[in-house]
């Protein structure tokens, strides 16, 4: 099992190293979810691939942001880089960039970032047939859905084991975005998860803030499923914290050592947010939550420790098998080879006939097992030692320099790959005659004959309520409004026996069309024989996204949100394109049952240190929805929005009054003057960072 830590700096690929990880990940100038870490140039960037690579340690580069259309020839371009210095993979999120990176550099793997938010087998299938090599788990699986997955996975999984956790579902959250333009989808999220909130008159306290992940006493447990690489977080950590953790890690999976009550506390000294939690691996979600975290003042010690053991010298070593071949009146020869299949030879002088001690097998070896201050260490020495002959020993030494230096100059050596071209920009369909309105609600009191005889063209609702009230829909259907099953974001594979049953009562209610937001809900749907609707969770955020979809055979497609309108505008249409144009746009949606936590109600409200109030409702499988504080209204702006090339708008309910849905239709129909109190433009003016 691979172990694979964070690399913000120059200095933390080699306390990495040095410390055991078989594989690091590290971002570039653009495109990485750490876009306010050092990062790294392009030269630091080759200079850290060959020093890995002669160690036998895998590099993997984040590309794992949302790209717009106008930066794909750059992502291109930078793909085709990293390909060409040596990259052992690059991990992505956005649908496009996949489709590009494909094109550009045909021989690079790919890996599901954990930002696509695979959290069942459907989604590592879904993730694999986009020419996956390996998907990152979303960090929210128990051990039994890791083991369900890993036993049935076509490609490599990797779990999350060590690190920070987000309180939202990775690629999910758009907190940062909405309330100050810091887009966590495009790697500047301002972490305001980290932040103090209070419920109703509750004093400040940090119920969106987890504590560390810590799944050490797992190693075992999760080799044994199958798991491929374990993961450590920590790109924004000093390179003295990397090697901390890297080495107990190291210990445990490399040398079947068992945790001992001094690992974790050098793990609590590191870094901690009020101790660890293991809670998502074993399904224990309760006191999960601590504080903005620090590191312990006592660390420095340690910390000083760590740095002078990576920076001593060579600590984790390549084996090497050395031959030999000495004979009179020929140069001598020298191979040395490793594990992945490099072989070199060197040679040096002639041996003469030995005045005295002549060679011996075991002169030779003591000699060439002297590879201390290499990374280097010699395992098997063979060969042929002529009798009676002599070589000095600081020939046999020179001999033993020349061969590692060139065996690490082929194991520097870049592999030879493919370059691709960008692919053509996809073709548009032709744009729409009128702007659809679509509504979605959220709860039974919204579905009123009232609203129904607003006529909208489609009506999203929610799987579990269509299914459970379904004489609700029937005034909607009888002014001839199309019916749509909205599926939760989230599925987890022991939660599919349910949404499939309800799919196909669904189904039999006539229900033709669903919506989902995850690539590995679209086999769901349609084994109930439906068409798919792609909702904002895919994050279109480019024309190659759209292409996806269509080739993925989606219906329409919902543009992102974080797009400004010219964004919007610019997309190619390949598939019919619909905009959230009303409504609070969601934040966060997370495993945790924050309504449970708040003790107000079902519907509590989490309130910020400014004043501002983010409902919260539960949503399928006991997961939480935190809602923005302010209203998206743009009925005043249709004039806007009306030269985009939509195919719908669609008006988003969630905690209105039956009577404000009816109120906010008829305004985008232009039959109210009607304006929300505490409204927004959200970001399709401003953008997003």
């Amino acid at each position: 099992m691979e172990l694979l830590s964070p690399a913000g700096s120059p200095e933390t690929v080699v306390a990495a190293v040095q410390s055991g990880a078989d594989a690091i990940y590290l971002g570039l100038e653009d495109f990485n979810a750490r876009a306010s870490a050092k990062n790294f140039t392009r030269r630091e960037f080759q200079e850290a691939v060959a020093y890995c690579h002669a160690r036998g340690c895998k590099v993997y580069v984040t590309m794992n942001t949302l790209v717009n259309d106008r930066e794909l020839d750059a992502l291109a371009e930078l793909g085709d880089f990293v390909s060409r210095a040596g990259a052992d993979a690059v991990l992505v999120q956005d649908l496009g960039a996949a489709r590009v990176l494909r094109a550009v550099c045909p021989d690079l793997p790919l890996h599901a970032s954990t930002q696509i938010s695979v959290h069942n087998l459907a989604g590592v299938h879904a993730a694999a047939q986009l020419g996956m090599k390996r998907v990152v788990l979303a960090r929210e699986l128990s051990r039994e859905q890791i083991r369900f997955i890993t036993l049935h996975s076509p490609v490599e999984v990797e779990v999350f084991a060590h690190g920070a956790l987000c309180f939202c579902h990775s690629g999910q959250c758009y907190m940062s975005a909405l309330i100050g333009r810091r887009s966590g989808n495009r790697g500047r999220c301002a972490q305001p998860c980290r932040m103090a909130y209070s419920f109703g008159r509750k004093s400040e306290v940090y119920p969106l803030s987890l504590k560390d992940n810590c799944l050490l006493p797992y190693m075992k447990e999760l080799e044994e499923m199958g798991v491929a690489c374990v993961k450590l977080e920590g790109r924004m950590k000093r390179p003295e914290y990397v090697a901390v953790v890297t080495e107990i890690y190291s210990k445990v999976v490399h040398d079947g050592l068992t945790p001992t009550e001094k690992d974790y506390e050098r793990l609590r000294l590191a870094f901690s947010r009020d101790g660890f939690t293991d809670g998502y691996y074993t399904g224990d979600k309760t006191n999960m939550t601590g504080t903005r975290g620090e590191i312990d003042p006592d660390a420095e010690r340690m910390f000083t420790e760590a740095r002078k053991r990576y920076s001593a010298g060579e600590v984790r070593r390549v084996p090497v098998d050395f031959r030999i071949e000495v004979r009179p009146l020929r140069q001598t020869s020298l191979s040395a080879s490793d594990d992945e299949g490099h072989t070199v030879t060197v040679r040096g002088p002639e041996p003469e006939e030995a005045q005295n001690a002549a060679l011996t097998r075991e002169s030779v070896q003591t000699q060439l097992y002297k590879t201390g201050g290499t990374q280097y260490k010699a395992r098997n020495i063979n060969g042929m030692i002529g009798d009676g002959l002599f070589l000095s020993a600081g020939s046999l030494n020179a001999l033993r320099r020349e061969a590692l230096d060139a065996l690490s100059a082929q194991r520097m050596l870049p592999p030879r790959r493919r370059s691709g071209i960008l692919p053509p920009r996809p073709l548009a369909n032709s744009l729409p005659t009128r702007l659809n309105l679509n509504l979605q609600v959220t709860s039974a009191a919204q579905l009123t004959p009232e609203l129904a005889v607003c006529g909208p063209d489609n009506l999203y609702v929610p799987l579990t309520l269509l299914t459970d009230s379904p004489e609700l829909l029937r005034p909607f259907t009888e002014k001839g409004t199309a019916l749509a099953a909205v599926l939760p974001r989230v599925i987890a594979d022991d939660e599919l026996d349910e949404v499939v049953s309800r799919l196909r009562r669904a189904a039999d209610l006539g229900v033709r069309t669903a919506v989902v937001g995850n690539l590995g809900h679209v086999a769901l749907a349609r084994s109930a024989g439906m068409e798919v609707r792609g909702d904002y969770g895919l994050n279109v955020f480019n024309s190659h996204t759209m292409q996806t979809l269509a080739d993925a055979g989606l219906r329409s497609a919902t543009a992102s949100f974080e797009l400004r309108f010219s964004q919007v505008r610019d997309l190619v249409k390949c598939l019919d394109t619909e905009l959230i144009l009303y409504g609070r746009l969601p934040c966060m949606v997370s495993d945790q049952d924050l309504v449970a936590q708040a003790d107000a109600g079902d519907n509590p409200v989490l309130s910020d240190r400014m004043g501002s109030a983010f409902p919260v409702q539960r949503e399928f499988g006991c997961r939480t929805v935190i809602w923005n504080a302010h209203k998206l209204f743009l009925a005043d702006k249709m004039d806007d929005v009306l030269p985009l090339g939509l195919w719908a708008g669609r008006l988003l309910f969630t905690t209105e009054s039956p009577r404000e849905c009816v109120e906010v239709t008829k305004s985008y129909q232009g039959e109210s003057k009607y304006q929300p109190n505490g409204m927004t433009r959200g970001l399709y003016y401003r953008g997003v960072e």
